[in-house]
């Protein structure tokens, strides 16, 4: 893998926390009532195995959002209760520029491609792990990009 010389993007900002437990009534009950976050929005997908609640953390247009996700399997992929700091999304400039440089620089994206996110926005994740083709991953740590407005 050749590192391209100049990177076509910009990481903005923190977007989101996204914590995972098995009971997403006993975070809300922390985050929400006890701490005072505002729920903001609700997402379920079956194909992400996630029932989830959006939280504010902060005043727009600096806020981050706080995501509160319960698995709908508990027994099925993606784990999103596994770890219980699940991922953080990052502000991105050009989603599309920043996969492709990225990849050519050997990241490890996981599957799906580029989507449509729980807050409306375009996503895709960075691999928490590096595999023999793209050696290059989080860490342990998933990464969600995400494309911020213009």
């Amino acid at each position: 893998m050749s590192q391209p010389t100049s990177r076509p993007f910009k990481i903005l900002g923190l977007h989101h926390l996204a914590i995972g437990g098995r009971d997403k009534a006993r975070l809300q009950d922390l985050w929400g009532r006890l701490l005072g976050l505002p729920t903001t929005g609700t997402f379920v997908s079956a194909r992400e195995n996630v029932d989830e609640d959006i939280l504010q953390l902060g005043l727009a247009p600096h806020a981050v959002e706080v995501d509160l996700m319960q698995p709908l399997d508990p027994e099925a992929k993606p784990a999103v209760h596994e770890p219980a700091l699940n991922h953080l999304g990052l502000w991105v400039s050009d989603l599309p520029a920043a996969v492709a440089w990225l990849t050519e620089a050997g990241v490890r994206f996981a599957p799906g491609g580029i989507r449509r996110g729980a807050a409306g926005y375009d996503v895709c994740f960075i691999h928490p792990k590096g595999n023999d083709v793209f050696p290059i991953g989080g860490e342990g740590v998933l990464i969600e990009l995400v494309q911020a407005p213009r």
